[in-house]
């Protein structure tokens, strides 16, 4: 039986803890603390070490999921969480002020990790905040010479999340996907 790992990242309320929550078969762990910096103005708790759940594939195989802490003091997880992992999810909140910038973070945080893996966009809030656009979110990744699956998702719903694992496994090898 094969077990596989992949990680959930993104800027803090993105929805990394509930997407790991709607895909999972098993109760999620999560370390989640009151927010006491200016996250406390986005959401009251906020994850500081990782979140975690299982999803239970139909030939018995597993995936592992982590999400790491969205902000950026936390970024020492980052390295311990993406060991062994053959994948990242990154998740972008439309409504923050520069998600475009965002983008460019993780994508270039994670990026050694990704040029060995691969990575499958999800953009959530797009109900809140229908701009930027996914067709501006793929011009800008053209702009950067990156060709990447980019959905819009709402990490409250498992086949949106789904779609997400889906692609990524996909990117990865055609034959994981089905």
């Amino acid at each position: 039986m094969s077990q596989y790992k992949i990680i959930f990242t993104g800027p803090v309320g993105a929805g990394k803890t509930t997407a790991i929550h709607s895909i999972s078969d098993v109760p999620p762990v999560k370390t989640d603390a009151s927010a006491s910096d200016m996250t406390k103005s986005r959401k009251a708790a906020t994850t500081v070490a990782m979140d975690y759940g299982i999803m239970n594939l139909s030939d018995g195989e597993k995936i592992h999921l982590y999400g790491t802490p969205g902000q950026e003091r936390f970024d020492f997880m980052w390295d311990i969480l993406i060991n062994g992992g053959i994948g990242l999810v990154l998740l972008l909140d439309n409504t923050r002020a520069d998600p475009f910038k965002d983008m460019k973070f993780f994508l270039e945080a994670f990026g050694d990790f990704i040029s060995k893996t691969s990575v499958a966009i999800g953009v959530t809030q797009m109900d809140l905040s229908s701009k930027p656009t996914i067709a501006d979110y793929h011009t800008q990744l053209q702009a950067s010479g990156l060709k990447l699956p980019i959905f819009a998702v709402d990490a409250r719903v498992r086949s949106d999340v789904s779609l997400l694992v889906q692609s990524l496994l996909y990117s990865l090898d055609p034959g994981l996907a089905e």
